[in-house]
Parts: structure tokens; C-alpha cells; sequence
């Protein structure tokens, strides 16, 4: 499995890990204000992360190491700025002053989304002997 794979499929785990605890104390709370985040924070940082990892370990020997690391890295950062800015959003009375830093989590959320669809095409599209 190429690093980059392994890396995506660590952070990946870490996203989820506290996806879980959180799930587990909105549970515990009987407080589910923060279902959104928390579900964002599964599916972008579990689901997401493993589906890149997933599919750089597949493309290893013609993918594009540089390229898939920014992935990694425009990713990993996408979700930890988008998650806190959403729940402070949203414990905070929707106030307007976490918008830019929650507009700054999604931009690099679907950048990252972007860049593996460049990596994407790059295997569509790659010569076939």
C-alpha cells in the first residue's frame, strides 16, 4: 500500500474515532444539536478519506504521488476547519462570525474533491497498453 494510501486511511481513523466519542456523548447528553457536524465529521472524514485511500492503493503504480499527497493534505485540513466551524455554528445560535471559517473548510473540502477528481481523470483517461 503507497503511504499516501496509509495516511488517508490514518487521519481517516482519527475523524471517525471522534466522530464516535462525539456520537457517543450527544447520546449520553440527550443533546443532538450537533448531529450535523457529527455526521459531516463521518462522512467526510471517515467515508472520504477511506474511499481516497482506497483508491490511490489501487492506482498505485500509475498514480501521481505529488498530486495525491495535496489531496491528502487540501483533505485532511478541508475537514479540520470545516468540523469546528460548523459545530461552533451551530452551538453558537447560527451567528454569523464562524461563516468565513466555515466557508474556508468547504472550499478546501471540495478542492480536495476536485483534486482527486484530477486523479480520477488521470486514470481514466492514462494510456493502456
Amino acid at each position: 500500500m503507497p503511504r499516501v494510501s496509509a495516511a488517508f486511511f490514518a487521519i481517516g481513523v482519527l475523524y471517525v474515532l471522534c466522530g464516535m466519542l462525539w456520537g457517543m456523548h450527544m447520546g449520553e447528553a440527550n443533546d443532538f444539536t450537533m448531529a450535523p457536524a457529527h455526521a459531516h465529521l463521518n462522512l467526510l472524514g471517515w467515508v472520504t478519506m477511506g474511499l481516497y485511500g482506497t483508491f490511490y492503493a489501487l492506482t498505485r503504480a500509475t498514480m501521481s504521488a505529488r498530486l495525491a499527497w495535496i489531496n491528502f493534505v487540501v483533505s485532511a485540513l478541508g475537514v479540520l476547519v470545516m468540523i469546528p466551524s460548523l459545530a461552533l455554528y451551530l452551538g453558537g445560535g447560527n451567528d454569523a462570525k464562524y461563516i468565513p471559517p466555515l466557508i474556508a473548510g468547504e472550499v478546501l473540502t471540495a478542492a480536495g474533491m476536485v483534486i482527486f477528481g484530477v486523479s480520477v481523470a488521470r486514470e481514466l483517461f492514462r494510456s493502456r497498453v
